[in-house]
């Protein structure tokens, strides 16, 4: 769906001196079938969950929560880490106007100022490297987490 974020995405990590590979496959929906056609431990995946978080009746806002693809996000923690009172997932229409990418798509990096990146503790230490969905189904990079963290340098926060 979006080769312009893949795109971002890769240059990105070449400017950064990023070590990772890319790799293609059939299209995927979930992250245990991504797993599956990377031949990886379902741990080892980066799930990047697009959420609406309600700060009072009329203002909300965005949060990119990413994760290790074998744990729930807790909603409530999401909601706790950025001033909120609830947080859901948002739809497929808002997570699509922000990102530029499909559920299911999305990778664990904002290109949008209005949609804050937070990743959970646990993705730091879990696995040497980490592997997602680069903005099209069908298409996943693997890059080292130490060289991941260092790019995106994201907001980090117990979320699970």
């Amino acid at each position: 769906m979006s080769q312009a974020v893949f795109e971002k995405i890769t240059a990105l990590f070449d400017a950064g001196q990023a070590r990772y590979r890319i790799m293609a496959h059939t299209p995927v929906r979930t992250s245990e079938e991504a797993a599956r056609v990377r031949g990886i431990a379902l741990s080892q995946g980066a799930r990047a969950m697009v959420c609406r978080v309600k700060h009072t009746s009329k203002q909300h806002s965005y949060v990119l929560a990413v994760l290790p693809a074998d744990q729930q996000l807790d909603f409530g923690k999401v909601a706790t880490a950025v001033g909120g009172k609830k947080a859901s997932l948002a739809t497929p229409e808002e997570a699509q106007a922000l990102t530029d990418c499909e559920m299911g798509a999305v990778p664990p990096l904002s290109f949008n100022s209005e949609l804050l990146l937070i990743v959970d503790l646990s993705l730091a230490s879990r696995h040497d490297e980490v592997s997602f969905n680069a903005g099209l189904r069908e298409r996943s990079i693997t890059i080292a987490t130490e060289d991941y963290l260092r790019i995106v340098a994201p907001r980090f926060e117990t979320i699970i």
